[in-house]
């Protein structure tokens, strides 16, 4: 049995201008009803993993102590943070009362706690609609801050002293009545929390200072004139109020029904309360110890929790650890254990000790290879793994007793028998990352050579390759029937956090000219199938957030997916469809830089609004345009906009955060990374840690080496740059290999080929340092479209993908070129590719690199040369026969 992580109703949006009042694109209303749901939990931030079944690694820094006898030896222990949530009932507050004269003062309190703001803004006499204006001047309290020209946002204070159920934080406005103020929006949001949004029955409060003349538009505060009504902001998801069945008309309509010389009766005053219910975070955290049974051959495994309540471990064993089919041991099971539907699982309560945690100790058999439990909390609510059963692993033992000699025999042997498979593992991986470690180290560089360095790092590729190939075997083949289904190759399971499986082919969505349809979003869904049949695995998409720029890379509002290419919902459709057809989706992450909503005093723009509103401290101090408050910029600065510092804690745990919620709301699978050169890549390894992409790359780009306006031949120093970011990221990323683009450029436009080989006869570029983590391009949005900055040279660009195609590293081909004359051509490359199994380790083996061509051998299976020149595979033991043949290119495979 496994369990299925719902999409959860908490959505964390941020607000969108009221003034937007598009019919076409109004929402429908949505109310706060609690549902059967599971959650999550896991070491990261957000649950977007498949609902499938997987094992849990054995490598937690900060297990909790569990109670172990010391007979007993330990095998297995690990914690596993829970997230949950608990739902909190109270009331919002809105009164308004009279004062002297013509003064009069709404208060809107809330008896929850948190920070409350109030986000609100006005409508004129002579402007009564659905939009929002700011209020004048003296009508704003203290504290309050504008939100660009429509709204303001006050921050409600908390009272020192309360009484129960009472209100805890308010804010008061002023006004004089009659004015030119018509009437008062607003709704509630918890600031720096959840991000939730409060409103009344899905809209806007909104508070008519002025009569409405439509009996029926559901007035809920004094009858005689005055009433709270829903307003026609457009809906947002979060949080709201309790449901209620009432039907509301448009309140355009209401607006066509007035008359502004129509005389309105006086304003009353009233006290109403409305009820709310806010999701409130908890953390807490479940720890699993298997140990052996000192007198028998069974396991013993013990899991104790700090949950709250009566905790009950849903659960089951396996004896196949590919599968993982549940099952139910046979008896004896642990006190208060039932059968759950059908012998289909069983549920043990677990026992409360004295400091309130809750723990069970369940003895399995030896002939069960795993434990598989979720947790329940109550009837509607369920942890799991991040949207997968907890898997704990459960050694085997021989049963039976051993003689003493053969006891003596197996002590030299005990460390090697009795280390978990993931503890094995780990400690390889560590070994590698020393080295690599040892390759970046300012003090080992001025010990060693760069030979040596280089002689490192080929041999872990090596590694690589070789671990790669043995993986590769160990997965099952596909029966003809199955194969015959889909001809695209299926490329296994995924290597490691970040960088694919090996076989990917990266298509760019998109070109500088894409955002002026405003419908790109619709356009690229009605090609998924297509690009999915020419072969690509993973499509890179453009920025989603709102900029500046219509092209996306000057971000401004990051939880606002409101772009010139599309809406968020349209955004969400694309992706879905790209999944459907196979395909895998990169997010473009623009993370060095943000354009700011507001001026500071000297009126620089520096302080940021929307969901993330920081100030001056997000950004670094060494920017010269913008008078950052944060610590000096780990890269290069980004002139065009605020640099932001990653090196601020907050800044670090918004972003991670936000990434998070783009892999589980937007459903992205990786990043594409801008600009990362502006920013150091070990905070990159962070953000990838907590968001565990799929695949990653960056953007480093930055100028080869020439003298006197030539390329120099040497490019070491370039792609050595390149290589050093991505070993400050712990290789969880790849880059864009810019040091090949170069070399090929030059190459091709001055018929120089020999420049494609280095010193040691290997690739040129990244691909020939590390090329598990170079993907290779010859186009993109800023070199070609409509841009040009580095075009590459004209006519000559089937060779360039003859190049990549052929070569290891992770390909991209650019949107432009896929829909052009050179279509045909790609796709017979692609498929080449893909049915000789070239991937990203691939061995190259450079037979000829002369002036006018070039020619290499891939893994003794495909041959290629490039140039005007001429040359012929060698033969020998291998016949080789002609597959593709262009401008300048061939292509052989092995006969």
């Amino acid at each position: 049995m496994s369990t299925v992580a719902l999409e959860p109703l908490l959505h964390n949006h941020h607000r969108e201008n009221p003034k937007f009042r598009s019919k076409s694109k109004m929402t429908k209303r949505y109310y706060l009803n609690y549902s059967y749901k599971l959650h999550s939990s896991g070491g990261s931030f957000c649950n977007f993993r498949p609902p499938t079944l997987h094992a849990i690694r054995a490598c937690s820094a900060n297990a909790a102590a569990v109670d172990i006898s010391e007979s007993a030896q330990v095998l297995f222990n690990e914690n596993f943070p829970l997230k949950r949530t608990e739902k909190v009932e109270g009331k919002i507050s809105i009164r308004l009362d009279h004062g002297k004269d013509e003064k009069w003062k709404l208060t809107v309190g809330c008896n929850l706690e948190g920070k409350w703001v109030l986000h609100w803004g006005v409508n004129y006499m002579d402007d009564i609609g659905s939009e929002w204006d700011q209020p004048p001047i003296e009508m704003r309290p203290p504290g309050s801050v504008p939100v660009k020209d429509y709204a303001i946002e006050t921050p409600l204070k908390k009272l020192s002293s309360t009484v129960e159920g009472g209100t805890l934080h308010e804010v008061h406005i002023d006004f004089y009545s009659p004015s030119e103020i018509a009437a008062i929006n607003f709704v509630l949001k918890v600031d720096e929390e959840t991000g939730a949004w409060y409103q009344h029955r899905g809209r806007d409060f909104m508070v008519p200072l002025v009569d409405c003349l439509v009996e029926d538009a559901n007035a809920i505060g004094g009858k005689k004139g005055f009433g709270i009504w829903p307003g026609s902001f457009k809906q947002l998801s979060g949080m709201f109020l309790k449901p209620d069945e009432s039907n509301y008309k448009d309140q355009d309509l209401i607006n066509e029904s007035r008359t502004p010389n129509q005389q309105n009766r006086r304003l009353e005053g009233f006290h109403e309360e409305h009820p709310i219910i806010k999701e409130v975070p908890y953390q807490n955290s479940v720890t699993a110890v298997v140990r052996k049974c000192p007198e028998t051959s069974k396991n013993l495994l013990r899991i104790e929790t700090d949950l709250p309540g009566d905790a009950i471990v849903h659960w089951g064993v396996c004896r196949n650890d590919k599968n993982k089919k549940w099952e139910i041991p046979s008896a004896p099971h642990p006190p208060d254990t039932k059968v759950f539907k059908k012998k289909k699982a069983l549920q043990t309560l677990l026992k409360k000790k004295e400091n309130g945690k809750a723990w069970e100790e369940f003895r399995i058999d030896e002939e069960f290879v795993g434990f598989l439990f979720v947790l329940k909390i109550n009837e509607t609510t369920w942890l799991n793994c991040m949207g997968s059963d907890f898997y704990i692993p459960l050694p085997k033992y021989e049963t039976r007793k051993k003689s003493e000699s053969t006891v003596e025999k197996e002590k030299t042997t005990e460390s090697v028998q009795e280390i978990p498979p993931t503890e094995y593992t780990k400690g390889i991986i560590n070994e590698i990352r020393n080295l690599v470690t040892d390759i970046s180290s300012e003090k080992k560089r001025k010990t060693k050579s760069k030979e040596a360095q280089e002689s490192i790092l080929q041999e872990i590729e090596k590694l690589a390759a070789e671990a790669y190939s043995i993986f590769r075997s160990s997965i099952p083949t596909f029966t003809e029937e199955s194969v015959l289904e889909s001809e695209r190759l299926k490329p296994p399971g995924k290597i490691c956090s970040g960088t694919g499986s090996g076989f990917e082919i990266l298509c760019q969505g998109f070109n500088w000219e894409s955002h002026k349809s405003g419908k790109w979003y619709m356009e690229l869904k009605d090609k998924a199938e297509e690009l999915s049949s020419l072969g690509f695995t993973v499509v890179w998409l453009p920025p989603p957030t709102e900029s500046v720029s219509p092209e996306g890379y000057m971000p401004k509002d990051l939880y606002n997916l409101n772009s010139r290419y599309g809406n968020i919902d349209q955004l969400k459709i694309l992706v879905k469809r790209f999944h459907e057809v196979g395909l895998r989706v990169l997010g473009d992450a623009v993370l060095n830089h943000r354009c700011a909503h507001y001026q500071n005093q000297n009126g620089v723009w520096n302080l940021f609004g929307g969901r993330l509103n920081w100030d001056d401290r997000a950004i670094v101090a060494d920017d010269p345009h913008f008078q950052g408050r944060g610590n000096k910029s780990s890269g290069d600065n980004f002139h065009a906009a605020p640099n932001i510092d990653h090196s601020q804690d907050f800044v670090r745990k918004d972003i991670k955060e936000w990434l998070c919620w783009l892999r589980k709301e937007i459903g992205y699978d990786g990043w594409r990374l801008d600009f990362v050169r502006g920013f150091w890549g070990g905070y990159v390894k962070d953000y990838l840690d907590a968001s565990e992409p799929y695949f990653a790359v960056g953007e480093y780009w930055d100028s080869l080496s020439y003298t006197y306006g030539e390329m120099d031949l040497n490019q070491d120093a370039h792609r050595q740059r390149i290589v050093d970011w991505i070993n400050a990221t712990n290789g969880a990323a790849g880059a864009f290999d810019v040091t090949t683009k170069g070399i090929l450029h030059s190459a091709l436009e001055r018929c120089e080929y020999w420049r494609l080989t280095d010193q040691k006869g290997k690739p040129p570029g990244v691909v020939g340092w590390w090329p598990s983590r170079a993907v290779t391009f010859i186009e993109n949005h800023d070199t070609g479209s409509t841009q040009g900055h580095w075009r590459f040279p004209g006519g000559k660009e089937m060779q360039g993908y003859a190049y990549i195609l052929t070569h290891p590293g992770t390909p991209a081909v650019f949107y432009d070129h896929i829909f052009s004359h050179y279509r045909s051509e790609i796709v017979a490359l692609i498929s080449l590719r893909n049915r000789n199994k070239i991937h990203c380790r691939s061995t190259v083996k450079i037979t000829k690199a002369e002036k006018d061509v070039y020619a290499a051998i891939i893994d003794d299976k495909v041959a290629m040369k490039i140039g005007p020149g001429s040359y012929e595979p060698p033969t020998g033991s291998q016949n080789w026969s002609s597959s593709l043949e262009g401008k300048d290119y061939k292509v052989w495979e092995v006969s």
